[in-house]
C-alpha cells in the first residue's frame, strides 16, 4: 500500500466518525491514539470536564524541548439542513476528489500526519514531532484553550506549531481573532394591545443589534494603515436572533448570537466598552423602569486571539523551505494558531484543501492536495533526521 493509499484509508475511517461539535469525539480520539501508539508514539488523552470530549497529545522522537507541533481539530460542523448528494459521513471518491464532512476541514491534514507517524518513528529525529488533535474548535477553540495551558503546566516546550487548516498549501502567517457571544434578554410578558405595560425582549434585542451595526460601520474607519487583511478592518456579524412566541404577546425572552473578528486588540476593547455602556446606561435602565427583574446577560462563547505576523518566524521559514513557497499571506478566518503563539511558539497555518469547500454540502478535498501535504510532511522528516 502506498503512502497516499494509506492516507486515504485513514481519512475514510476518520470521516466515518460523526464528530459534530455538539457530540462526543472520544471514539475518533481513541482510534487516532491507537494508530499513534502502534507507531511507537508516547500518547496522552486529556479529557474535558464532562468526560465526553478529549484532546490528544502525542510525541515521536527525542524527549527534549524545541519540537514541532502538527495540530488539527477533530470536530466538524453539522450537516443539518444541507443537501448532500451522498452520505456525508461516508467518504466517496469521484473525479480526483474525496467527498465527506471534514475531508478538507480538517481531517485531511490529520490523516496525512497520522499516515506519516510510522515513518517518523523509524527515523533518528533530532527534534521531537508532536501531534495535537483538539476538540470543539468550531465552537470557540475550547479544546486548544484547555490544551495550551496544560502543556505549559507540564513544562512541555515545543518551538514551532504547524496548524493544518485548509489553505491550499499556502503559508498563512496571520489571521484575525474570533470573539463569539450569546446575549440573553429578559423582559416582561403582556398583551400585545398595550406594549407599554410590558418589556419586549425582542425590541430591546433589535436595539442592541442596531448598536452593533453602528459600531460595525465605525470600525471601517479604524482599520490600521497598510492592513493586509481582507477586509482590512474588524468585522461584526449577527449570527442568530430569536425570541417571542406569537404575534399578539409581548415577548418576554430573546436570544442573540454575534461575533467579532478583530484585527487589533484596541478594536476588541472599543466594541466591548461601547456595547457594555449602551446596555448599562441606556437599555437596562429603560427595561427596569417597567420591570425590576428585566435585564441583559452576556455569555462569552470564546475570545481567541488572532495570529500576529512576526518578523522572525522559524516555522514560516521552515515551511517555505519545505514547500518552495515564496512569501506568506493573511486570511480573515480564525484558527487555533494564535493560542500556540501565546505559548511562545512560532506558528503558521498551512494545510491541504480549500476553505471555500469548508462547512458546505458536498465538502471535498482534491487528492492532489493530500499529495502536496504528504510531500511537505515527508520533507519535514528529512529535515530533522540525523544523518551520519
Amino acid at each position: 500500500m502506498t503512502l497516499l493509499e494509506r492516507t486515504q484509508q485513514i481519512l475514510a475511517d476518520l470521516i466515518a466518525f460523526p464528530t459534530v461539535s455538539a457530540d462526543s469525539n472520544l471514539a475518533m480520539i481513541v482510534h487516532m491514539a491507537q494508530i499513534l501508539s502502534e507507531a511507537g508514539a508516547r500518547v496522552d488523552l486529556l479529557h474535558d470536564e464532562t468526560g465526553t470530549k478529549a484532546n490528544l497529545f502525542a510525541t515521536i522522537g527525542p524527549d527534549r524541548d524545541g519540537g514541532i507541533v502538527l495540530s488539527g481539530h477533530s470536530d466538524v460542523v453539522p450537516v443539518t439542513d444541507q443537501d448532500w448528494a451522498t452520505d456525508p459521513f461516508k467518504m466517496v471518491q469521484r473525479d480526483g476528489k474525496l467527498y465527506g464532512r471534514g475531508t478538507c476541514d480538517m481531517k485531511g491534514f490529520i490523516a496525512c500526519a497520522l499516515a506519516l507517524a510510522q515513518d517518523y518513528a523509524n527515523r533518528d529525529l533530532i527534534r521531537p514531532i508532536h501531534f495535537a488533535f483538539t476538540h470543539d474548535e468550531e465552537v470557540g477553540c475550547l479544546g486548544a484553550r484547555a490544551l495550551v495551558p496544560e502543556l505549559a503546566a507540564r513544562g512541555i516546550k515545543p518551538a514551532m506549531a504547524l496548524i493544518g487548516e485548509p489553505t491550499e498549501m499556502r503559508i498563512i502567517e496571520g489571521h484575525k481573532g474570533c470573539c463569539e457571544y450569546t446575549v440573553e434578554f429578559t423582559g416582561l410578558p403582556g398583551h400585545g394591545s398595550d406594549p407599554a405595560r410590558g418589556v419586549n425582549a425582542v425590541e430591546y434585542a433589535t436595539r442592541y443589534v442596531s448598536r452593533l451595526l453602528d459600531l460595525r460601520d465605525t470600525l471601517h474607519h479604524r482599520a490600521p494603515a497598510g492592513s493586509r487583511f481582507e477586509p482590512p478592518w474588524t468585522t461584526i456579524n449577527i449570527g442568530r436572533l430569536s425570541g417571542g412566541t406569537v404575534h399578539n404577546v409581548i415577548a418576554s425572552r430573546a436570544e442573540l448570537d454575534w461575533e467579532m473578528r478583530p484585527v487589533q486588540q484596541s478594536d476588541m476593547d472599543f466594541v466591548k466598552q461601547q456595547i457594555t455602556s449602551y446596555c448599562n446606561d441606556v437599555l437596562i435602565p429603560q427595561m427596569q423602569a417597567v420591570h425590576p427583574n428585566a435585564g441583559i446577560s452576556t455569555y462569552v462563547v470564546g475570545e481567541v486571539d488572532g495570529l500576529h505576523p512576526m518578523p522572525e518566524n522559524e516555522i514560516r521559514d521552515l515551511v517555505a523551505e519545505l514547500t518552495g513557497a515564496n512569501g506568506a499571506d493573511l486570511v480573515a478566518f480564525s484558527t487555533e494558531a494564535g493560542l500556540f503563539q501565546q505559548l511562545g511558539l512560532s506558528a503558521v497555518v498551512c494545510g491541504p484543501g480549500s476553505i471555500e469547500q469548508a462547512h458546505k454540502a458536498d465538502e471535498y478535498i482534491e487528492i492532489s492536495q493530500l499529495t502536496a501535504c504528504l510531500d511537505m510532511l515527508q520533507r519535514l522528516g528529512d529535515r530533522i533526521t540525523r544523518h551520519v
